[in-house]
């Protein structure tokens, strides 16, 4: 009996480095919570090709869409942990806030994932169409509490729904959020005036805003972003203490080996590291922002309380 069990501890301690070392031996997915074309897109896509080519293996991106991003999540959360499944999200949305906004989450933020690493944080920002004659935040606001019901807004996820509730409470505002599954529907119906505003991250703003189809009001960081120096922050609007900073990382399901984790974080921190992913991001007012498993998962608890902060000030009742 001792034979036994000390021989299925060896076999057990010589299968983890395997694990990583034969690590991938077959394509990998890569599971995208929002739609194709919307800035989460955008970021998944270049890092699973940046992927691809270092693990020598396709990564095949999913979008599995709906619930504000929970569908996916919770794919990744029942996947088999083999690391052959992998998750690059706004962690700080999907994970960290999700747990505040709704009553019932179909899978456990800390005890359904290993996180692999954080790649980097941005700003979202409330913006207009650009046709409208509407220059700031300011001007939003007095145009809105003339409307009845003070008009609608549009949003596809956790972060942008804080965003628009927090807005609304400390300007005052009963405006009504509109949750949308498609970024580019949500983008049409700004233009056409059936909601009002719409509150998305920058990565799918600026190409808009460049296009000339939405005039960017207020990004919801700390501070101005270098790529659009003319655009206020919502504390500068007026809005003191106003302060919004999402984060992406990347996550497998629990149970991963973690020689996979480790090669996956390494991976990915060398995408985050070159100066491509340098240029790609900041071309979309994006910041790198590399880590580890260790950080990542530190940071997560650190959000998850932080987040709830934010939902009780924007008074956003769980769904």
């Amino acid at each position: 009996m001792r034979s036994s069990v000390l021989w299925l501890v060896l076999l057990s301690a010589a299968a983890t480095p395997a694990a990583g070392q034969d690590y991938p031996a077959r394509e990998i997915r890569s599971v995208c919570n929002f739609s194709a074309g919307s800035g989460a897109d955008i970021l998944v896509r270049y890092y699973s090709d940046r992927l691809a080519k270092l693990a020598g293996k396709p990564v095949v991106v999913e979008n599995k869409v709906g619930v504000q991003g929970n569908l996916a999540t919770e794919y990744v959360a029942r996947s088999k942990a083999d690391g052959y499944t992998i998750m690059i999200t706004p962690a700080s949305s999907t994970l960290a806030a999700a747990r505040h906004l709704f009553k019932q989450l179909p899978f456990d933020p800390d005890r359904d994932f290993a996180p692999v690493t954080t790649l980097a944080k941005l700003s979202f920002a409330i913006a207009i169409d650009a046709k409208s004659p509407i220059r700031t935040i300011a001007e939003l606001t007095e145009h809105l509490k003339k409307k009845p019901g003070h008009g609608h807004y549009a949003t596809g996820s956790n972060t942008g729904q804080v965003t628009g509730e927090l807005y609304k409470e400390m300007a005052g505002l009963s405006t009504v959020y509109v949750p949308y599954k498609q970024a580019t529907s949500a983008l049409t119906d700004t233009m056409s005036g059936e909601v009002d505003f719409m509150t998305y991250d920058i990565t799918f703003l600026l190409p808009q805003a460049r296009s000339g189809r939405v005039r960017i009001l207020a990004v919801t960081s700390a501070a101005r972003l270098a790529t659009l120096p003319e655009v206020p922050t919502m504390a500068e609007s007026g809005f003191p203490g106003y302060n919004l900073t999402p984060w992406w990382g990347v996550v497998v399901p629990a149970g991963t080996p973690q020689p996979v984790v480790d090669k996956l974080a390494a991976w990915f921190n060398q995408i985050t590291a070159s100066d491509e992913t340098r240029k790609f991001l900041e071309n979309l007012a994006t910041d790198p922002f590399p880590g580890s498993p260790e950080s990542m998962a530190a940071l997560i608890q650190i959000e998850i309380e932080q987040w709830g902060k934010y939902v009780r000030l924007a008074k956003i009742e769980p769904q």
